[in-house]
């Protein structure tokens, strides 16, 4: 009687490659200029692409007696924390910056336009460096007449009423919203983060309806606080 031998074969069976660990961001709530934002620390940079990227700013004629007395200002943050090239053309009137070798995060670039275009939309440089300092921080722009049709002395008025006699409406805005607001002629421009920069338009919206400015700051001041115990 014969024996017939099976061969078992036996499954090699590999080791497991250990996961990669996926790389979080820190973030933290942090305040620059009485701006209430976010600040991300990231563990490693986003890769440079391969082809040069670049931005190119319009500066209004009513802007550059402004961009030339702080330009320096402006560019040192831009050259040395960003490391983005940035010149001013004198022909088109433009700011352009690009991206550098020395450039580790291609972000930088769109950052480093946001803080251009606030500053030309009229706010300080200090303000407009917490949009490179901070994370989640915008810049929100509408006209009065997007929120009610106003001609002639009612249109000065509403404007009127967002300033308040010596600024004081607009500053109490931005100190219970935590932004900062620029009134220039018919636009208003906002810069904070998304949930304070609609708590800011919409007691701004309220003054332009015509509601008394004391109704419009309790409603601010409780709104606020809500939000703060949340946080």
């Amino acid at each position: 009687m014969e024996v017939e031998e099976v061969n078992i074969s036996q499954e090699v069976i590999l080791p497991r490659k250990p996961a990669k660990k996926r790389q979080h961001s820190t973030m933290e709530v942090d305040q620059v200029s009485g701006i209430q934002g976010t600040s991300r620390t990231s563990i490693s940079g986003r890769k440079r692409p391969k082809s040069v990227d670049q931005r190119k700013i319009v500066v209004p004629v009513r802007r550059l007696g402004a961009l030339k007395e702080n330009w320096l200002k402006i560019v040192n943050p831009l050259t040395e924390n960003l490391n983005l090239q940035v010149r001013f053309n004198l022909k088109s009137r433009q700011v352009e910056m690009r991206i550098s070798p020395n450039t580790q995060d291609v972000a930088n670039l769109q950052k480093g336009a946001d803080f251009v275009k606030a500053f030309i939309y009229g706010f300080e440089v200090d303000d407009a460096l917490a949009l490179l300092r901070l994370d989640d921080l915008f810049v929100e722009t509408f006209d009065v007449m997007d929120v009610k049709t106003l001609r002639g002395d009612h249109k000065s008025r509403a404007i009127g009423r967002l300033a308040g006699k010596g600024g004081r409406t607009k500053y109490t805005i931005e100190n219970t919203t935590k932004t900062r607001i620029v009134l220039a002629d018919s636009r208003v421009h906002i810069l904070g983060s998304f949930q304070n920069i609609q708590l800011a338009r919409r007691a701004i919206c309220n003054l332009i309806i015509g509601s008394p400015p004391n109704k419009v700051y309790g409603n601010l001041r409780s709104v606020a606080g809500r939000i703060s115990e949340r946080i």
